[in-house]
């Protein structure tokens, strides 16, 4: 994969392969070109050159670009910029859901629940908005919103920075569970390695956007 913003390259020959049910960490420091490869693969930046595949299948594709959007759901760094702050999370889930299943939702407030349930916060915050709620609570509801989707890869990049240290263990502990019961792959992204470590199976390591290196 390539990546150039105003002819400086930001990615130059980037590979490397998240297999199913993996956690992979990758690493660098700030500038190196790490949520440029997020973005590319959620499709909110367009690569240069190379190519991306999911399951085999080339992403340059626009139909397989279009199913992969249920798949693949990111994760970020900010969660009161992620959540619209006119919308209780029952509502921000439910645009969520609409987005990914074409069905009418049923039974809407028990799924909804049950989803805040499986983040660790109770009914009571469907009612919630962003600002009555505190960032770890948000990232959270941004983690229940990603799950909406039931995808297969969930791409957090730098989601524990914003958070106190108390806190990002919580939620560390919170994805390695969600990870052990629903099999989903992540591709976690940060310049910590030590937070990487104890949920990745590996490690790679980005230089100036120049190649990926295992540690």
């Amino acid at each position: 994969m390539k990546k150039s913003f105003r002819k400086k390259h930001v990615l130059r020959d980037i590979s490397f392969i998240v297999s199913s049910g993996e956690s992979v960490g990758l690493i660098g420091k700030s500038g190196s070109g790490k949520s440029t490869i997020a973005r590319c693969i959620v499709d909110l930046e367009r690569p240069d050159g190379g190519d991306m595949l999911w399951k085999g299948s080339s992403l340059s594709d626009k139909k397989i670009r279009r199913e992969s959007r249920r798949s693949i759901q990111i994760v970020f760094q900010d969660p009161r910029s992620s959540l619209n702050p006119g919308w209780t999370t029952q509502k921000s889930l439910r645009e969520a859901f609409k987005c990914f299943h074409a069905e009418t939702i049923l039974n809407e407030e028990r799924i909804f629940e049950d989803l805040l349930v499986s983040v660790g916060l109770d009914e009571g915050y469907l009612k919630r908005y962003p600002h009555e709620m505190s960032t770890g609570q948000c990232q959270r509801v941004c983690i229940a919103r990603a799950l909406v989707a039931n995808p297969e890869l969930i791409i957090l990049d730098e989601c524990l920075s914003a958070l106190d240290v108390s806190v990002q263990a919580q939620v560390m502990e919170l994805l390695q569970e969600l990870h052990d019961t629903r099999n989903v792959s992540y591709l976690f992204i940060s310049h910590d390695i030590a937070v990487v470590a104890s949920l990745c199976d590996r490690i790679l390591v980005i230089d100036q956007g120049c190649h990926c290196r295992r540690r």
